[in-house]
């Protein structure tokens, strides 16, 4: 694990508070609480510190690489360095570029591996070693769920990172977990529509399927679409994650019957998956009749940068794409490009965002104690972070917004231009009653590390 800036043990600032004892530390912001009620980390000195926790190994090591730039990024903006990004576009005006409630930001970041035990374990270490106030990342959601889980039972708010399963806000879901992103559900309402007009309702589908919750819950909601469309499953097959080679999964699809192979696959593992899938020849067989299809639920520009010709012409969805023409995607996508040289991914745009509505909610809040923080984003709507209009629904946690049906281009530009936006799924069409997928919340009252 790696430190940066300056460790959470400041000095007290001097001037009005100073006459202060130092054995009696409160939060010295507007609002605030005794300390008998003060939760985990609360910063007591000239800066509040965050953790990153992003895997930069494993199979979804170029997704959290690219999400430690934007968090990187996302301080610098809430400092007042660079060109501030979204905080000019995003439409709560309660960030100032001048730190969060007076202090400045300061990170932790650590390697989760890709792995929930890891996740859990850089998580644990951030904040009873670093004094983490808020721990944010992970491109996995295995990862998602062992951290928020955590994260709960210490009191300290998880903003979640790249997690696409229904359990992250449905069976598994806590009070102190907040995702941004959107989930398998929602992939499936606006993609399944899509991919019949384009293939015909009698289908075939074969699933190849990474074995955790992101996986059973992308097969289970692409099931469910497809199956409404007329499809039949003629099977589904469960993966290792970070196997690499695919093909003793792929052989038997060629003798299944099946003319789709849908790929419930994210990361290395569908660049892997689609890659050796190609080359077995599936895109150039008539099977039934009809020319054979691979479609990839979820995937993003890196992962097409990764698979190249053979992204080309599969279908997905997207949570964001740099390409978008709204003022918060345009001013997100020129401040990481001039730091960077490369457009974000939607990995790095859900993370940036994360960072700055935790920010946002405590300045809003008037306070770093977690049970008000919390109460700050349910039910918050804002806007100009580049998805339109966005609701954090309180009764989940869950993100409303738009999403996305993407297309692997046929005559890409450059290595950055190789997804088509063909259809912006809006918010109300994906919108679902928060108790289809149960769970439980559970309590925010104030805990201590």
């Amino acid at each position: 694990m790696s430190s940066f800036i300056v460790t959470r043990r400041g000095l007290l600032r001097t001037g009005a508070l100073s006459g202060l004892a130092l054995a009696a530390p409160m939060h010295f912001v507007r609002g605030a609480y005794a300390e008998d009620k003060m939760s985990c980390n609360v910063p007591t000195g000239d800066t509040v510190t965050f953790g990153f926790n992003v895997p930069l190994s494993g199979p979804y090591a170029d997704e959290g690489q690219d999400e430690l730039k934007a968090y990187k990024l996302a301080v610098k903006h809430l400092n007042g360095e660079g060109d501030g990004g979204m905080l000019p576009t995003f439409s709560s005006k309660a960030l100032k570029g001048n730190g969060i409630l007076g202090k400045k930001v300061a990170f932790v970041s650590g390697d989760t591996q890709t792995k929930a035990d890891a996740a859990r374990d850089s998580a644990k270490r951030m904040v009873e070693k670093d004094g983490a106030v808020v721990i944010t990342g992970g491109s996995s959601s295995a990862e998602a769920v062992a951290v928020q889980s955590l994260c709960q039972d210490l009191g300290v708010i998880f903003m979640t990172g790249l997690t696409h399963s229904n359990d992250t806000t449905g069976k598994d879901k806590k009070r102190y977990g907040f995702r941004h992103f959107f989930n398998a559900y929602m992939s499936g309402i606006g993609l399944g529509p899509v991919i019949g007009e384009a293939y015909g309702a009698d289908r075939k589908a074969y699933h190849l399927t990474a074995d955790y919750t992101w996986g059973w819950t992308q097969e289970e909601s692409m099931k469910a679409a497809t199956e409404k469309l007329g499809w039949q499953t003629v099977k589904t097959v469960r993966t290792p994650l970070g196997i690499g080679d695919y093909s003793q999964y792929i052989t038997p699809v060629l003798n299944s019957g099946a003319d789709v192979l849908i790929l419930n696959h994210y990361g290395k593992d569908m660049i892997n998956s689609l890659t050796q899938a190609v080359q077995f020849g599936l895109r150039d067989k008539q099977v039934n009749g009809k020319q054979f299809e691979i479609v990839v639920p979820l995937f993003s520009e890196l992962m097409a940068q990764g698979a190249g010709e053979a992204i080309k012409g599969i279908y997905g969805t997207a949570n964001w794409d740099w390409k978008l023409t709204d003022p918060g995607t345009k001013a997100f996508t020129q401040s990481f490009g001039k730091e960077y040289g490369t457009p974000p991914s939607q990995a790095a745009h859900t993370c940036y965002v994360q960072a700055l509505l935790y920010a946002d909610a405590c300045e809003r809040a008037g306070t770093f104690y977690a049970p008000e923080v919390i109460k700050a984003l349910e039910g918050f709507d804002f806007d100009g972070l580049g998805n339109g209009p966005t609701l954090y629904r309180a009764e989940d946690h869950q993100c409303f917004k738009d999403i996305l049906v993407v297309q692997g281009k046929e005559a890409p530009k450059d290595k950055f231009d190789l997804l088509e936006v063909r259809k912006i799924i809006p918010a109300k069409d994906v919108t679902y009653d928060a108790k289809i997928f149960g769970g439980d919340l559970g309590p925010a009252d104030a805990k201590t590390c």
